[in-house]
């Protein structure tokens, strides 16, 4: 196939299949949003609202003025197709068009055809994709100043990126000094924002002290390998394409690769899909090659049918969010429950110019939705009930309950327009109205209205 078909046909499936979730918020991708409109607003990230994630993540979102919809359905796009061109570069460093091509194409088949909320996010472990493949790549290269600098950004996106630059750190050891360099002179350009706007001591409480807490709260051994053996069922052709490639060609840096990675989607022990995108730069680069060097046949038919596995199980709903697109129709799909309940409540929200609002819960899409601004420095309630959003929809278990107690009393004196319980209805002990400290408070608010999964407060006169 031409090289430039080849990367059309790329272009329109990466494209068209995220044009399908055109009208859809993922809660993940309203967290990154929500915090865009507070910086856009004039807010400075960490000091004046609560974010537990690095700054360049929601730094992204400003790109496209912190809009959804067709904005930031292009953005993601972009993004993969971005991913795919890295990868493209490193194969055909090491071994030709094919392999390069090929190692494209799975790049965006990956992060298309697998679960719909971690693919179509851009989110730290999406984002860290692109940094992460060049960070690699000019390490093999002996290019240190670059992997440096790619390492810093990566650092700016995600905490993983220390595996990455621990990685990069030993292919380079005989220029290691360069390579700090350029890690120092990209992670100085964040660094100098966060201590020009004073927010440094803020980011690293909530960013770290609170991802150590976040990290504390692990999975149980079944879990985790159920979700592994799930990621490697649906990524079954590249593991065997990886399995090819160590038969034949075996070298100890890819090696070191593979390990280091699995190794970062381990720590914290959580196994979030999300989290496997660290395994798909090395894998979809070697399963590329392993998949060429299966002698031609039925070996290679056996081994490409394999992409029928994701293809038949997420291809057919981007049919069925087009057909609902196109015959404006709301979609009818248990993963959007709680979205669709974020539309509705936010129809129920009566904005007016200089309205503010505060969630209750982990549902920053309806910060998103609204456009509204906090009007507390809280984006969720996790600070402020100490459990995390993983499992406070179910469990009250507090990870940080002396912490949470402090950001209530900060919330005390803070007069949000609007809040909406979007936790309550699913974990009475949880609900907004079930704190004492918070009753008085709370006195001076009336409930306007209710959706299944949300309860709208308006501030009295």
């Amino acid at each position: 196939m031409h090289l430039r078909t080849a990367w059309v046909l790329i272009a329109v499936l990466v494209i068209v299949t995220r044009l399908c979730h055109l009208d859809i918020v993922w809660v993940e991708e309203g967290y990154p949003t929500a915090a865009a409109l507070q910086m856009l607003a004039g807010k400075t990230i960490y000091k004046d609202f609560w974010f537990d994630k690095p700054p360049l993540f929601p730094a992204i979102y400003l790109l496209w003025g912190a809009s959804t919809g067709l904005a930031l359905r292009i953005a993601g796009a972009l993004y993969v197709l971005l991913a795919a061109w890295s990868i493209f570069l490193f194969a055909r460093l090491l071994w030709g068009e094919s392999e390069a091509l090929l190692a494209a194409a799975l790049m965006a088949f990956s992060l298309t055809f697998w679960i719909p909320s971690s693919v179509m996010v851009l989110g730290p472990d999406m984002l860290m994709i692109v940094p992460h493949v060049l960070a690699v790549y000019w390490a093999w290269r002996g290019k240190a100043l670059l992997s440096g600098l790619a390492c810093g950004v990566a650092l700016g996106l995600n905490v993983k990126a220390l595996f990455v630059m621990a990685l990069c750190g030993i292919f380079l050891a005989a220029q290691l000094p360069w390579f700090l360099v350029g890690t120092m002179a990209a992670s100085s350009i964040w660094l100098g924002w966060l201590v020009a706007t004073g927010g440094l001591a803020d980011g690293w409480r909530q960013v770290w002290q609170w991802g150590l807490l976040y990290s504390a709260n692990v999975f149980g051994m079944w879990e985790a390998l159920t979700r592994t053996a799930s990621w490697a069922g649906f990524h079954a052709a590249l593991v065997v394409g990886v399995v090819v490639w160590f038969w034949y060609e075996r070298q100890w840096r890819f090696a070191l690769w593979l390990m280091l990675s699995v190794a970062a989607v381990c720590a914290g022990w959580r196994f979030f899909p999300r989290y496997y995108f660290q395994l798909l730069p090395v894998c979809v680069l070697l399963g590329a090659r392993g998949l060429l060097l299966i002698p031609r046949g039925w070996w290679r038919c056996a081994a490409f049918t394999l992409f029928l596995i994701p293809l038949i199980r997420f291809g057919p709903r981007y049919g069925q969010l087009a057909t609902d697109l196109l015959l404006h129709r709301p979609h009818e799909w248990r993963d959007l429950a709680m979205s669709n309940d974020t539309v509705a409540a936010a129809k129920l929200l009566p904005v007016s110019q200089g309205d503010t609002l505060l969630v209750w819960g982990y549902r920053p899409d309806l910060f998103a939705l609204t456009r509204l601004p906090a009007g507390t420095p809280f984006l969720d309630s996790q600070p402020l009930t100490g459990v995390i959003a993983d499992r406070h929809l179910t469990s009250t278990e507090q990870a940080a309950p002396q912490w949470a107690r402090e950001n209530r009393a900060k919330l005390v004196s803070t007069r949000p327009t609007w809040i909406a319980d979007g936790l309550g209805p699913y974990n009475k002990a949880l609900a907004i109205s079930a704190y004492p400290d918070l009753q008085d408070w709370l006195a001076n608010y009336k409930v306007i209205g209710h959706t299944e999964g949300f309860v709208i407060y308006g501030r009295r006169p």
